[in-house]
């Protein structure tokens, strides 16, 4: 019997190469299947679950060109990863933001628990008393609320562990948009890998690298909404090559400067209104 739903194994050098691969996978074998997002006169969505082991995610070029949206967007969606930078608009009471991936991983609350747990914290330490520990790991999905949510948390866990001196990250999702979100979601993750990994190296007194990153989804998908963008993306794949498809960090470090300015600019006005 054939699968209904086709499995993606992919091991690329780098993210950008990891990245493109897996989206063009996803295009040329996804199984057909309406979503819950369809409007109407939408193709079926195209639809793998992925299995990404991407060897450096720090190698160069890190950089898609194809990423939704620009460096602003980026620098945005990194921070509020790695920094929180929005965990303020959490309020769901008021119709704004139910949750953030980094108020998930650093202040997961509980019913019946005094005080939200920071896991973050905890898969630091954990690796620093035993780094080779299967048992560092950060949940996000809570059974208690999410299912009944508009916008239920798609990244479900991510688990630490360090193998001789790099340290490996894999993200689990439940559910990915492959062309319109998937990169943004690696650049900001495997930027948290690079916090652990320095965190860590803290901790044992010598230096721990970042390593191999995972990039795991039970549902990675293209939307049919999105056909006639993706079409144009393939045909950069024809016209272009791999290196004119990419950016090296060092070639655009003044855009992402840039957009660090703006963000800090931004937080500091909203501070002040």
């Amino acid at each position: 019997m054939e699968l209904s739903l086709p499995v993606v194994c992919i091991t690329a050098d780098n993210l950008a190469a990891g990245w493109e691969q897996a989206v063009v996978a996803c295009w040329e074998q996804g199984a057909r299947i309406p979503t819950q997002y369809d409007r109407e006169g939408d193709e079926p969505s195209r639809d793998v679950s992925l299995f990404l082991a991407v060897k450096d995610p720090f190698a160069e070029p890190r950089i898609h060109r194809a990423m939704p949206g620009g460096f602003d967007d980026l620098e945005v969606y990194r921070q509020e990863v790695v920094d929180g930078i929005h965990d303020h608009w959490i309020a769901p009471e008021e119709g704004k933001w139910q949750y953030t991936y980094h108020e998930r991983i650093t202040a997961y609350s509980v019913p019946g628990l005094p005080e939200p747990v920071n896991q973050l914290d905890a898969v630091v330490e954990a690796l620093v008393q035993a780094p080779h520990t299967r048992r560092a790991q950060c949940v996000l999905w809570k059974p208690w609320v999410d299912p009944a949510s508009d916008d239920p948390a798609c990244m479900q866990r991510l688990w630490f562990r360090i193998f001789g001196d790099r340290l490996l990250l894999a993200a689990h999702m439940r559910s990915n948009d492959a062309f319109k979100a998937a990169f943004m979601n690696m650049y900001a993750f495997t930027d948290l890998q690079r916090v652990v990994a320095e965190r860590v190296s803290e901790g044992l007194g010598r230096e721990i690298k970042v390593g191999q990153y995972n990039h795991v989804v039970d549902s990675f998908h293209i939307y049919g909404s999105y056909f006639a963008d993706f079409e144009g993306f393939l045909r950069t794949l024809e016209t272009r090559t791999f290196e004119q498809r990419t950016y090296c960090t060092a070639e655009v470090q003044v855009f992402i400067d840039e957009a660090r300015a703006k963000v800090a600019a931004a937080l500091q006005n909203e501070k002040r209104t």
